[in-house]
């Protein structure tokens, strides 16, 4: 489903779930192998997949604490967490070929993630390179269950660490939360929890980091528009979710009944791919969609971070990063540039994450020291 329009209706339609286990013939009857590249997608049991009363029931818990408060908590981290890392880049020996990616887009959204959940930093190496499998759509059957075992030995030892050990953060406060009510998380549903609040809530935020620093770079006319206040971050921030959906398709939904789109019928059962980065770019939605514009004034109902029900509970946290970031690392280095042409950016492979390989740039002219005004 690519177009804007249907997928918005799709997305908010009681008559689609995303629960295999009630609604997809294939899955219940047993025809998807367990090696199938997407089976976590599918095979996990919390909200992501849950459908109708089931799903409230996850995702109430869920909030409980995941709220706006913790969330907003956060900056004070988000903060020192990019500065530490800006000051990494400045004591660089060299000004360039730096893979932003790797050495910015990346760390600062693991770390934020991590520091949320608790995860101990000796668990962090494993946890990326797991939930690069998992977003890793190419992987063999092998390495599949190889990603799902590590997967889930390591966010076993996390519960069984915070249920040892409370502390002030997000993995104790579902333990809690699971505790205290009655409709509570049963333990599969708790780690599946985790899984998808670490997992997706680093990986989109890596995405849009990336894509964002890509596009003003891109555009310089805009960046000086952003520099000289005519345009704010948060414009930026939304304008790259629209062009670039951190995620560009999200598998699987499910049709419970016969549903019919402007004359084409989903028969019951049949599975659903969203295609959120093809709606970002639907013409019969937006003006010149291909063309990045921070001053669009139709890009607020972009469908990047879902719609209706299962809307991303993560979407202010990724959007609290970047409007930190992006201010952050411009000011930063005011000379930066991409080392590559447009063209020469890599996809990062596989049709879910939507992200570069790697980020080139070149970190030309000295940085600007910390805590002073750009110039504008």
């Amino acid at each position: 489903m690519t177009s804007h329009r249907r997928l918005r209706e799709l997305l908010a339609d009681n008559r689609v779930s995303k629960d295999p286990r009630q609604h997809w013939p294939s899955w219940i009857n047993g025809e998807i192998p367990d090696d199938w590249a997407l089976a976590s997608w599918v095979a996990v049991r919390n909200m992501f997949t849950a459908h109708g009363q089931e799903h409230r029931r996850l995702r109430s818990l869920i909030s409980k604490a995941f709220t706006p408060r913790r969330i907003a908590a956060m900056r004070p981290f988000v903060e020192t967490k990019t500065n530490e890392l800006l000051d990494e880049l400045a004591a660089l020996p060299t000004r360039g070929g730096v893979d932003l990616r790797e050495r910015f887009a990346y760390p600062l959204p693991i770390s934020v993630i991590c520091h949320l959940f608790g995860v101990p930093d000796d668990a962090r190496p494993g946890l990326r390179r797991v939930v690069d499998g998992v977003f890793d759509t190419s992987a063999t059957p092998e390495q599949v269950q190889a990603t799902q075992y590590e997967l889930y030995a390591l966010l076993n030892d996390l519960v069984a660490t915070k249920r040892a050990e409370p502390a002030d953060d997000l993995t104790s406060a579902l333990l809690q939360a699971r505790d205290e009510n009655e409709a509570r998380l049963d333990e599969r549903e708790l780690v599946d929890t985790l899984i998808l609040l670490i997992g997706a809530g680093h990986e989109t935020t890596v995405n849009l980091l990336d894509h964002a620093i890509t596009a003003v770079l891109r555009h310089p006319d805009q960046l000086a528009m952003v520099r000289e206040g005519s345009v704010s971050w948060e414009q930026v921030v939304t304008e790259t979710l629209r062009w670039q959906a951190p995620l560009a398709n999200v598998p699987l939904r499910y049709a419970v009944e016969d549903i019919e789109f402007d004359g084409v019928v989903i028969r019951a059962g049949e599975p659903i791919l969203a295609g959120y980065a093809a709606a970002g770019r639907d013409p019969e939605r937006y003006d010149r969609p291909d063309e990045f514009d921070v001053t669009r004034p139709d890009n607020g109902d972009h469908l990047a971070f879902g719609h209706g029900a299962h809307y991303c509970l993560g979407a202010p946290l990724a959007r609290l990063e970047a409007e930190v970031a992006l201010p952050a690392l411009f000011e930063r280095f005011p000379g930066m540039r991409l080392a590559v042409t447009g063209s020469e950016l890599r996809p990062a492979g596989g049709f879910i994450a939507n992200g570069h390989a790697t980020l080139p740039v070149m970190l030309d002219g000295l940085p600007r020291p910390r805590g002073t005004a750009p110039v504008v």
